[in-house]
């Protein structure tokens, strides 16, 4: 009978004393239209599906929310209830400092933001731990400003002495709470430095998830080159289209639509095809044909040039900005691409012939190897534990 209690005893002491599980929230800015930044979710979310989502909006389709969220529909804030947010949300970036402060991520234990807005900023106590993935600090409000003032016409006027005060208002905000994140993670080495020289803060780097597993080498290449965008004015697709045309020799498709869809259109030439937005099967076909893909913009990353080396196809990209740490030009062993200087018609157009001058040199094997170091696998795999060592750490400092 002593024995039978003493057995009890134990079992109760072992199953009330188990640790609870971790509750985690997975916070992000906004989910409107799929892209890079939504690709990461989709792994976070891989990585941890018992995970609670957070968005300060959340607009995506049927469709999408199967294929990147695992059919989770986001906790959002007020902005989701403003008419017309799901075609205004940029213009209402005022307000989502306040909106993403009101989310409520207090029974959490961990909580990672993926960032390139606010997402950041959500509110955390001393007991959690916030692990922050930084696509980029917010560009308009820091080091590209004046870019993007200038592309969206607000240098001068009431409308621009308007962005000028609430970029300001913005950057003290976003400085602030650079406190709140315990941990940054880089999506590259470039976003790294940029997080070091605004929060004054190291990150640890983890390239963000690409597909390179579907991938396959087609037999012959066609005689086009392809660029891939959503098109805004900072992705430079305007300046890939002005260089074309002075080019009638050679054929450019450009993939994908935004709001410079009218002003690119005009500066098109009968040797380039605007195909609009395609679906995911339509690009990677172009992908696997074409001679090469070109890349204008200074990005963070940039995922789509690292697809291209995932079907054997070569770079040719703006060199600054992540696509440095992602494709090797001619002075390294391999080369998967090259790189030009200047986003200017002179220095694509010059990259170019020295890319036709030069394409034995890229061999598509070169090119899909390169790719992996990107793989989706990876980013699982370092993200885990790189989070599982840092939780660990914060549990003992907690308990001492």
């Amino acid at each position: 009978m002593t024995g039978i209690i003493a057995f009890v005893i134990l079992y109760l002491h072992k199953l009330f004393s188990k640790e609870k599980p971790m509750k985690i929230a997975i916070v992000c800015d906004w989910l409107v239209t799929a892209g890079g930044a939504e690709r990461v979710i989709q792994h976070l979310l891989e990585c941890y599906p018992e995970a609670d989502l957070f968005s300060v909006i959340d607009f995506f389709t049927d469709s999408d929310r199967k294929e990147f969220l695992k059919n989770k529909k986001a906790i959002t804030t007020f902005i989701q209830k403003i008419p017309y947010a799901n075609k205004l949300y940029r213009s209402l970036l005022p307000l989502m400092p306040m909106a993403i402060e009101q989310l409520d991520v207090s029974n959490y234990d961990l909580i990672i933001s993926s960032s390139h807005a606010v997402a950041k900023g959500v509110l955390t106590g001393p007991d959690q731990l916030h692990i922050s993935y930084v696509h980029s600090p917010m560009r308009y409000a820091w080091d590209l400003q004046h870019q993007y003032l200038k592309e969206a016409n607000l240098t001068r006027g009431l409308k621009g002495f308007l962005a000028h005060y609430f970029l300001h208002k913005l950057r003290i905000w976003d400085h602030r709470t650079a406190n709140q994140v315990d941990y940054f993670v880089a999506n590259s080495d470039f976003i790294a430095r940029r997080i070091f020289k605004i929060y004054h803060r190291k990150a640890e780097v983890i390239y963000p998830p690409v597909d390179t597993d579907a991938t396959f080498l087609h037999e012959k290449r066609e005689e086009f080159y392809l660029t891939a965008s959503r098109l805004v004015p900072y992705k430079k697709i305007d300046l890939i289209v002005e260089t074309f045309a002075y080019l009638p020799d050679k054929k450019l498709i450009v993939i994908g639509d935004g709001p410079e869809m009218k002003k690119i259109a005009k500066k098109s030439a009968p040797n380039i095809e605007l195909m609009g937005f395609q679906p995911s099967e339509i690009l990677n076909k172009h992908l696997q044909q074409a001679k090469a893909f070109i890349f204008a913009a200074e990005e963070d990353f940039g995922m789509l040039p690292v697809e291209a080396q995932a079907f054997g196809t070569p770079v040719i990209a703006f060199g600054k900005g992540g696509c440095l740490e992602t494709v090797r030009d001619l002075k390294q062993d391999q080369p998967t691409g090259l790189f030009f200087s200047e986003q200017t018609i002179e220095s694509l157009s010059n990259a170019i012939a020295y890319f036709e001058e030069n394409q034995e040199k890229f061999i598509a094997e070169n090119c899909i190897t390169n790719s992996k170091r990107f793989s989706a696998n990876l980013f699982q795999e370092k993200f885990k534990h790189f989070v599982q060592e840092k939780f660990l750490r914060h549990k003992d400092a907690y308990r001492a």
